[in-house]
């Protein structure tokens, strides 16, 4: 899909709030139209305390507070990827305010690899029909009077997608801010080199679109950000600026993928984020549990 082909709109002046959550440096967001108070809330985060097995809905609850003083009426729970750092905070938010459970097609990939890690079973379905639509690589869709669009950006993860809306961006882990690069690139359905190029289509985008990242980690103790531009991306991103080759991107990718640790709530975040977030059923006790696969999430043997 070439830029020219995108239905980019620069004219429209998107709406758009931020939450920070601290516990997994995660950055949800609310897309809104003010003619029509139709909203989409994208990457929501459900608190869990994995040591303790404590569910909470401070997050959640946070987003909610937002939409119900602004008498906004959620559309869309986005996801722009599998989390493996967070649980999803889309099935509360739908069961207290509606909307439909998107992401992007390629969660059937991602729903193959780790089905076969959990031994879902067949009882696990692995074509995205827990969620309520899947998005396609230029697909187009409305929030109120908005139009947006989504770009297949693969690489971080296989269903990783950008969702432009307007003037603004929400890019998911494709990119951090310029400080902090990218993100890792090991994951299985990982690749560092579609990473690269999946960042080269968004960088593609006008420079003064706005991007809006999902994870902050405040490098060298600096405040928390989440909001940069194309241009910013283009001409300070440590990364992946302009002059930087794939060859070298690539390189710079693997070996500093080697050096960092499993993710410590990616068990319980991909087992249930393959699912919409929908958390597993109680059993006979009334309590519900999460498999633990000894060996099989270390990273050298995903690879």
């Amino acid at each position: 899909m070439s830029l020219d082909s995108l239905p980019i709109n620069m004219a429209q002046k998107t709406p758009i709030e931020a939450f920070f959550d601290a516990p997994t440096n995660t950055i949800s967001y609310v897309v809104y139209d003010n003619d029509t108070k139709a909203c989409a809330i994208y990457d929501a985060v459900l608190d869990f305390d994995f040591s303790a097995g404590c569910i909470g809905y401070e997050a959640a609850d946070k987003i909610i507070d937002f939409i119900e003083k602004n008498e906004l009426k959620p559309e869309w729970l986005i996801e722009t990827h599998a989390h493996a750092d967070h649980l999803s905070a889309a099935p509360y938010i739908q069961e207290k305010l509606g909307g439909k459970i998107a992401i992007g097609e390629h969660i059937i990939e991602v729903q193959n690899i780790f089905g076969k890690v959990f031994n879902a079973g067949t009882e696990f379905e692995r074509d995205g029909s827990q969620f309520d639509k899947l998005f396609k690589d230029g697909d187009t869709y409305k929030i109120g009077n908005l139009d947006a669009f989504v770009m297949h950006t693969p690489g971080h993860t296989p269903a990783c997608m950008v969702h432009v809306i307007g003037d603004a961006a929400v890019v998911g882990d494709t990119l951090f801010m310029p400080d902090g690069g990218t993100a890792r690139a090991d994951f299985p359905g990982g690749d560092a080199k579609t990473l690269y190029n999946s960042i080269k289509k968004v960088l593609s985008l006008p420079d003064d679109m706005r991007l809006f990242m999902c994870h902050d980690y405040a490098p060298n103790g600096r405040e928390i950000k989440w909001e940069t531009t194309v241009a910013e991306e283009r001409a300070n991103n440590i990364h992946v600026k302009e002059g930087i080759s794939q060859d070298e991107f690539v390189k710079m990718r693997s070996e500093r993928d080697k050096t960092l640790s499993v993710p410590k709530l990616i068990i319980p975040s991909v087992q249930v984020n393959m699912q919409a977030g929908k958390l597993p059923e109680p059993e006979d006790n009334g309590m519900s549990y999460l498999k633990v696969p000894l060996n099989a999430l270390c990273m050298t043997e995903l690879k």
